[in-house]
């Protein structure tokens, strides 16, 4: 058991016979009244998001949620292939488990299926990433201004905002939580 006070963000809890996973959280004491806990979570299974408050003192069960490596094998229309590490068993999921995260991923990488009860909800890519940038606009001598961005589409088919040196075939370091542009690959 969980009690809303103890609540931070990537907690998954059971509530209504759903699962819920904390996204934000804030715990708020007014000049009258007593305290609560205003949160946003996320419903796992179907991903809709809602806006609650909760008494601090108010319980809840804890939901375990498994998280296991698996490579990405291949896309076959609209199902996605993963393969784990240890059995080589392949596990197709629909493309609308995947987040928008997942424009980043390539083919042999590693992410993380998130699933409750063996059902997968979510897939969390790497981090970071390592692409290589296939099309965008050469930058011109004297384009100086700070903090100038282009738009790249990398080996993915992605778009990223990249700063006016990155040419096309550099490698770039993407963080996938924000789909930002981090540094040149080394």
């Amino acid at each position: 058991m969980i009690s809303a006070g103890d609540f931070r963000n990537g907690i998954t809890f059971e509530m209504d016979g759903k699962v819920y996973q904390i996204i934000e959280f804030q715990h708020v004491k007014p000049g009258k009244g007593a305290a609560f806990v205003r949160t946003k979570i996320k419903d796992v299974i179907n991903g809709s998001v809602v806006e609650q408050s909760f008494n601090p003192t108010a319980k809840f069960p804890t939901a375990m949620v498994e998280r296991r490596d698996m490579e990405y094998l291949y896309n076959d229309g609209d199902l996605y292939y993963f393969m784990d590490q240890e059995t080589y068993e392949q596990t197709p999921l629909s493309k609308s488990v995947l987040g928008d995260n997942f424009a980043f991923v390539k083919e042999n990488m590693i992410c993380k299926l998130v699933s409750y009860k063996g059902e997968v909800f979510s897939v969390e890519p790497p981090t970071f990433v390592e692409l290589q940038v296939t099309q965008t606009d050469p930058g011109f001598k004297g384009d100086t201004a700070t903090n100038t961005l282009k738009p790249a589409v990398v080996e993915t088919g992605a778009e990223v905002k990249v700063p006016l040196f990155i040419d096309e075939g550099e490698m770039i370091r993407i963080d996938t939580r924000t789909g930002e542009y981090m540094e040149r690959a080394k």
